[in-house]
């Protein structure tokens, strides 16, 4: 029986992330959908990339781009944005791929950065839509087909989305903003509980809307 389940935002929580794939215990045939938000924050992000990447050879993987990815390549391509990509917990990434951390420049983290991790990060999609749900970071507006979407509303939307009065065409699930526990509305589910402020780390297993949290 194929299984599918969304995963919440990891931030760098290596032993979370093992739990929470040991409770899952996920088979050849079924598919995990990653809703960005892998690194910064947390302290073990190059193993979490590192687990991630050695998973999808075993288990089918879907990984969506987050905000914190988009700070991070954004970082790595320009440099220009490296105070907000600091002040948002990017300082944790550098000291994952390079130490010290605090005067290199951007050109030095692209290029200490693994071959397979670049692939990893080149190989994230903005959203996925399968028959029932739609899987996006942040969120989307209303009444805007997917292809449509601003990218910065899918990967930084909080409030217009959340609390919209308006209702969507398919059920979304999202991540990005922390909830202490799943956030469950008739057309969206929230499902970053916090695992880098001390929360668990959580999974929705889908159709059935049931949740798996890790312990660690």
């Amino acid at each position: 029986m194929n299984r599918t389940f969304a995963i919440g935002d990891i931030h760098g929580c290596l032993g979370k992330l093992e739990d929470l794939i040991a409770r899952i215990e996920p088979e050849k045939d079924d598919l995990l959908i990653f809703l960005g938000d892998y690194i910064d924050r947390g302290t073990d992000v190059r193993e979490v990339i590192d687990f991630l990447i050695d998973l999808a050879i075993k288990i089918p993987c879907i990984f969506l781009r987050g905000n914190h990815e988009d700070m991070f390549l954004e970082f790595l391509e320009f440099g220009t944005n490296r105070t907000m990509f600091f002040a948002n917990g990017g300082l944790k990434t550098i000291d994952s791929y390079i130490r010290p951390s605090s005067f290199v420049s951007h050109d030095q983290v692209a290029m200490a950065l693994p071959e397979t991790h670049r692939d990893f990060y080149a190989s994230m999609k903005w959203y996925y839509e399968d028959p029932g749900y739609i899987y996006v970071h942040a969120g989307m507006k209303p009444h805007i087909s997917m292809q449509e979407q601003e990218r910065q509303d899918m990967i930084w939307i909080r409030d217009d989305f959340i609390f919209s009065g308006e209702p969507l065409e398919k059920k979304v699930i999202f991540g990005h903003t922390p909830f202490a526990r799943p956030f469950v509305k008739q057309d969206k589910i929230g499902i970053d509980t916090g695992a880098v402020y001390g929360g668990c780390l959580t999974a929705v297993e889908l159709p059935q809307e049931t949740f798996v949290r890790s312990y660690r």
